[in-house]
């Protein structure tokens, strides 16, 4: 080849139009721009791949599909294009759970937390595939899907622990703030802080409602205002307020008494907001114990309103709820399948009347009396909700500091001579100092406890008529002491069973007790775990009435 030739060849190489292949970095372009790979071009590649090298083509095509570009789509085009009937696609089923893989699937140990088969996750899969192929799957092919996924999540993937708002983990407490970006409250020593992708996961029961962001630096102080109760009374909602917030074994069921108006409603639902918002804060008592389940399940805080009596059944379920225990119920469409529950929530009750006459669940409460709000004091409640979730974030904050401060003290509390809430008040002992003085809370929660026994007393017909007949006994030696010269040595009351039954029915109207009367003393469920308090002070062997009433048993 002479030079001139060679010569020639190559000024051809350098004005020929150079051809790049529209394969080259077609990923990168798609992340920006998915409908690049519908170009002609780009199709008669894909095209032309698809019959030549399959398993790049295939390869490919995965990741296009992972940067965005609806490959059914393509497929279809690419089918048309190569001029053949397309083979045949994946079916719904298949699509639905191709795409859930994208979700991270686990298994709990309790079934009441498999979230699979919930309306969000299936809300979000029928998206995902509305998304990649136009169109809705059928309501049989969804259920197909998810029975699949739940069963890969239950013997293939990870087990994994799920929580309702609070959580704790490697030492650390979490409280989810329940907000679109899913975040929470980390508790540690010294300090607390909003973290954006906390260690434990949490679900999302229906009507939960999120948490401000709490504010550092304010006082317990903020709170009070809102509160129309004594002081003493203040300090015991405020300790509350902070045991509910944490992943504690056990929590005091706070009772809010009052006459009508005096704002316990209102009280309650101030008080959830704090703890655990909902769309539907308070609720009428549940019919049954499968109602309470349910909402156990569904809410950290459980809220009551206007309770007037409850039945045997619930104060059992209360307190369980109150200090840790299960609960079973029938699956439903199932003659052997069982639903177990295990768990302890805040419980809030509010009423008129005494309404908590059974001893073992009055040791678990908390009695707060709300006082009477005169009508020049009255204010719109739009007004004070406005300007409650105005200070919400600050109060909230000066909760999360006497937390942190408690769990540095905890280990300085002695557990001598604690009472049955044991656990509620040795936190609360430990976080006073950051609110108030020591010795506040333990005075006004020991108070509280004698002032319950005092009520539990009042309501209970039996307890009342007691106190009735001791009064008479009295009367009857302060006279016979009066009218005698011989001294009388106490006061003394003798006879059968049937004779104190007599006796305390006479005196039942006088106790203020209305209802029916007392049943043979020897067949009833009488405490006087109670009254027993009373009686020492009244000088009374209220055993040896016990016995008495039991002699013939």
């Amino acid at each position: 080849m002479t030079a001139e030739t060679e010569e020639k060849i190559f000024e051809t190489i350098e004005q020929a139009e150079s051809v790049s292949d529209p394969l080259e970095n077609l990923v990168e372009k798609a992340k920006t721009d998915p409908g690049v790979a519908f170009k002609p071009d780009v199709l008669a590649c894909l095209a032309d791949l698809e019959k030549e090298d399959f398993a790049q083509f295939h390869q490919l095509r995965s990741e296009l599909k992972k940067v965005g570009v609806p490959v059914a789509k393509l497929d279809k085009a690419i089918a048309e294009l190569n001029g053949h009937v397309r083979r045949r696609g994946p079916t719904q089923a298949e699509i639905l759970i191709e795409l859930a893989g994208e979700a991270e699937l686990f298994h709990t140990p309790h079934r009441e937390t498999w979230e699979i088969s919930s309306l969000g996750f299936s809300d979000w899969l029928e998206h995902r595939y509305f998304k990649e192929i136009g169109s809705v799957p059928s309501p049989e092919v969804r259920k197909s899907a998810i029975r699949h996924l739940e069963a890969r999540a239950r013997f293939e993937a990870p087990e994994c622990d799920v929580h309702l708002r609070v959580a704790s983990h490697d030492g650390l407490m979490y409280v989810d703030l329940a907000d679109d970006d899913w975040r929470a409250i980390e508790i540690g020593p010294g300090r607390w802080k909003v973290v954006e992708n906390p260690p434990v996961r949490f679900r999302r029961a229906p009507g939960m409602l999120p948490l401000p962001e709490p504010e550092p630096g304010a006082g317990i102080e903020e709170l009070l205002p809102f509160l129309n109760v004594s002081r003493s009374d203040a300090v015991l909602i405020a300790h509350w307020l902070i045991n509910s917030l944490l992943p504690c074994p056990s929590y005091p069921v706070l009772v809010l008494q009052g006459e009508q108006g005096s704002a316990k409603s209102g009280t309650s639902r101030l008080l959830r907001a704090l703890v655990d918002p909902n769309v539907v804060p308070l609720r009428a008592l549940p019919r049954n114990e499968r109602e309470l389940l349910i909402s156990a399940v569904n809410g950290h805080v459980l809220a009551f309103d206007n309770v007037s009596t409850l039945p045997e059944w619930m104060a059992d379920a209360l307190c369980r709820l109150a200090t840790g225990g299960g609960f079973t119920a029938r699956r439903l469409y199932s003659d052997r399948g069982e639903e177990l529950f295990k768990a302890e929530r805040p419980v809030i009750l509010n009423g008129i009347e005494h309404f908590v006459t059974r001893q073992d669940l009055a040791d678990r409460c908390i009695f707060i009396t709300l006082k009477h709000i005169p009508d020049e004091r009255r204010v719109p409640e739009e007004q004070l909700r406005a300007k409650f979730e105005g200070q919400l974030p600050r109060i909230l904050g000066a909760l999360l500091d006497a937390a942190v401060e408690g769990r540095g003290n905890l280990a300085d509390v002695q557990a001598s001579g604690l009472p049955r809430m044991a656990d509620f008040a040795r936190m609360a002992m430990a976080c006073e100092t950051a609110l108030w003085s020591p010795g506040t809370f333990e005075k006004a929660y020991s108070d509280n406890r004698d002032e319950a026994v005092e009520a539990g007393i009042d309501a209970d017909p039996v307890a009342a008529a007691v106190r009735a007949l001791v009064a008479r006994l009295r009367t009857m030696r302060t006279r016979r002491t009066t009218n005698s010269q011989d001294p009388v040595d106490g006061c003394v009351w003798d006879g059968t069973a049937s004779d104190l039954s007599r006796d305390l029915e006479s005196l039942r109207a006088e106790a203020g007790h209305r209802q029916a009367g007392l049943k043979d003393p020897m067949r009833s469920r009488i405490d006087f775990a109670a009254p027993r308090r009373f009686c020492a002070s009244e000088a009374l062997r209220l055993s040896a009435i016990a016995s008495a009433m039991n002699a013939r048993g």
